[in-house]
């Protein structure tokens, strides 16, 4: 037992040495981690607000502007598609409400030239998407 806190008390320097830097390693690990992440959901939320925008467009055009082939709904597939992609790398509420605007689109998309309704609900959904992607930016740290 002497011979083992001898060992320890000559050593006491490397093994402190050992601790603060295997502390140091998995620290920078994870703030590497956390800063990858972050760059994923700020390149994705960008992009994402990028693909509501124009699928906000493509709603206007079909809405209020009846016959211009800018509003053809199915343009708006291509759209909710990439917006489905995208919200996969986004935080869980995002997600959501993504998958919420995909249900509504596809219950409305085909009466959004008609129905005030569907436009609404469909406007609504867009707006919630857009809110919490944007909320999901500003929390990035």
């Amino acid at each position: 037992m002497t011979d083992l806190r001898d060992q320890l008390r000559n050593n006491m320097v490397a093994l402190i040495s050992l601790v603060i830097a295997l502390s140091a390693l998995g620290y920078n690990t994870w703030r590497n981690e956390q800063t990858e992440r972050n760059r994923n959901i700020r390149a994705a939320g960008f992009e994402l607000l990028t693909e509501i925008g124009s699928l906000q467009q493509i709603i206007f055009y079909a809405h209020f502007a009846e016959g211009d082939q800018r509003g053809d709904p199915r343009m708006g597939w291509a759209d909710m598609l990439t917006i489905n992609d995208l919200a996969a790398l986004m935080p869980v509420a995002v997600i959501r409400d993504a998958g919420e605007l995909r249900t509504v689109w596809q219950a409305d998309a085909a009466d959004l030239v008609e129905d005030d309704e569907a436009y609404r609900r469909i406007d609504e959904a867009i707006d919630a998407l857009r809110l919490e992607t944007l909320g999901a930016l500003r929390s990035l740290k």
